[in-house]
């Protein structure tokens, strides 16, 4: 037998199995399937789409109008138990982003990784209580500095990734240029009309993905006029079109379109995160990324962009560990 199975495989070392992360002895017959699993396993990928389904979202539409804030956050953390038995697939991902990733042991990864799924829950329903009409509960630090870098720029290419909560940063800045951000358009139907709603108080359009090159023709028209359009670049789904990168001791393909499309158009990249600091208290961080472009090929600019992005948000995940949000097998 392979010395790959003289012990657990690292992804069950986990106390969702044994609260303290002892190997446990695993029978020939159980080793063979495990090898068969992985070998004939593939990668998840996110679609997209927020939990709950339609009927789910509307009954926390209709508690985030009549009860309070901190009344919600009780609620999940009752539920959120229930929430990891049933899909420990994304607890097992989190878990082992704290162990691989920070070398954490087990009991403080494990407790970590609570923490990260209590305050994903948090951001979701932060966005459904300003679904609600009340965003005035909330407060964005340092707002200002975007408004500033949105005057001085002839139209500006945003790049996020799912750290923070950066979407609600959508229904609490009035912007004064319109901002096209792209968006997967399988949510359900009452959810995507209030996120429309919300976003047009505020000036911003969505732009949804799509199969042929009309999301292609949109950016770049909306570029050439001078407006902001903003893309979250962290998830690949399956794209072919993507840069291995190193990112927190690990490989990992980031996609590239954003940062093409904005070499293309001569347009500066911007990276911003909106980071939950509080109770209601979220913080913008902006960091325009500097690349020295001179004399490399267009192909070569988009790399330099790429790694300046994830240089970026590494830099913010190891600062807020607990708010990155990516629940399926991220690295190679």
């Amino acid at each position: 037998m392979s010395k790959l199975f003289l012990k657990r495989p690292a992804r069950y070392d986990c106390p969702f199995y044994t609260m303290s992360g002892a190997v446990l002895p695993m029978k020939e017959t159980d080793r063979y399937e495990r090898s068969r699993k992985v070998r004939d396993h593939k990668p998840r990928q996110w679609k997209g789409v927020t939990g709950g389904g339609a009927w789910g979202q509307k009954a926390l539409l209709v508690m985030s109008r009549f009860f309070h804030l901190r009344i919600l956050y009780f609620v999940l953390a009752l539920m959120l138990p229930f929430f990891v038995l049933f899909r420990p697939k994304g607890y097992l991902s989190a878990y082992g982003y704290f162990r691989k990733h920070f070398h954490y042991r087990p009991f403080r990864a494990f407790r970590k990784t609570w923490l990260n799924h209590f305050i994903f829950g948090q951001c979701l329903l932060d966005r459904f209580v300003v679904y609600a009409g009340a965003k005035d509960r909330f407060t964005l630090d340092n707002a200002e500095r975007f408004e500033k870098c949105e005057s001085e720029s002839d139209g500006i290419f945003l790049v996020s990734a799912h750290v923070g909560n950066y979407e609600l940063s959508g229904y609490l800045i009035r912007h004064k240029k319109p901002l096209h951000t792209v968006v997967f358009a399988e949510e359900a139907r009452e959810l995507m009309k209030y996120r429309d709603r919300m976003f047009r108080e505020n000036n911003v359009s969505m732009l949804p993905v799509k199969e042929d090159w009309s999301l292609v023709v949109s950016i770049m028209d909306a570029l050439s006029k001078g407006d902001i359009v903003s893309m979250l670049c962290d998830r690949t789904f399956g794209s072919n079109k993507s840069v291995e990168c190193n990112f927190l001791e690990g490989r990992a393909d980031f996609p590239v379109g954003a940062f093409k499309l904005a070499v293309q158009c001569g347009k500066p990249v911007i990276a911003i995160f909106v980071i939950k600091k509080s109770f209601s208290r979220y913080h913008v961080h902006l960091k325009p990324l500097s690349v020295d472009t001179e004399g490399l090929s267009s192909k070569e600019q988009t790399r330099q962009y790429v790694f300046a992005f994830v240089r970026e948000l590494e830099s913010i995940v190891r600062m807020y560990p607990e708010q990155w949000f990516n629940y399926y097998p991220f690295w190679k």
